[in-house]
C-alpha cells in the first residue's frame, strides 16, 4: 500500500446540500458514513487492497452475469471514477469554470484493458490515484472546496467531489462482495 499522506486537512469538508450535486450522484453521498470524508477516503483505501487484494487471479475475469462487468473491470471503473471526479474538483478548485463533460462509464471500460492486467496492478494504481487525491484535498482551503462548477450538465461545488468518490468506491465494493463474491 502507499503510505497514507501526512499532512492532516485543519477542518472537516461539508456534505453537499441536494442542490450541490447532480441527482445521479445523490445516493453515493447519501451513502457514506459519518461526517469526516477525508478519514473515511483514507480508510477506504486500506479496505479495498483488502477486498481486492484477498481475490485470487484467476478470479478476476469472473463475471456474474453475461454482459456484466468483470471483477477487474468494476476496479478499473473504480478506477475511471477515481480520475474523472478528481479531475473535476481540481478544475473547480482551481476557478476554471469551464463546463466539463460526461463520461461513458461503458466507453471507458470497454476501452481500458482492465482484463489484460494484474488485479495486483490495478489494487496498486488505485492506492497511488487514492494517496495523490487525499493530498490535493488536504491542500485545498476553505474558499476552495465552495466553488462551484458544471460537470455532465449538472451545477456542483467542489466538496460534493470527495464525499461523491467515497460513495462510488463503497457502492462498487459492495456490488463486489454480493454479487461477484
Amino acid at each position: 500500500m502507499v503510505p497514507a499522506p501526512s499532512t492532516k486537512s485543519p477542518f472537516r469538508v461539508r456534505r453537499p446540500a441536494t442542490s450541490e450535486v447532480a441527482p445521479y450522484y445523490r445516493g453515493y453521498v447519501d451513502g457514506v458514513p459519518g461526517d469526516d470524508v477525508l478519514a473515511t477516503l483514507e480508510s477506504q483505501a486500506r479496505e479495498t487492497e483488502r477486498v481486492f487484494g484477498g481475490i485470487d487471479e484467476a478470479r478476476g475475469t469472473h463475471r456474474y452475469a453475461p454482459g456484466k462487468w468483470s471483477i477487474k473491470e468494476l476496479l478499473g471503473h473504480v478506477i475511471d471514477g477515481e480520475r474523472v471526479f478528481s479531475y473535476r474538483a481540481l478544475r473547480m478548485a482551481r476557478g476554471d469554470a469551464t463546463p466539463l463533460p460526461s463520461f461513458d462509464q461503458d466507453l471507458f471500460v470497454a476501452h481500458s484493458n482492465a482484463d489484460r492486467r494484474t488485479l495486483l496492478e490495478l489494487v496498486t494504481e488505485f492506492q497511488h490515484l487514492r494517496s495523490a487525491n487525499l493530498i490535493l484535498f488536504r491542500s485545498l482551503t476553505a474558499e476552495d472546496w465552495e466553488r462551484r462548477g458544471t460537470a455532465s450538465d449538472c451545477p456542483f461545488v467542489v466538496c460534493s467531489f470527495p464525499w461523491i468518490l467515497a460513495g462510488h468506491e463503497l457502492h462498487h465494493r459492495r456490488v463486489l462482495v454480493e454479487r461477484y463474491l
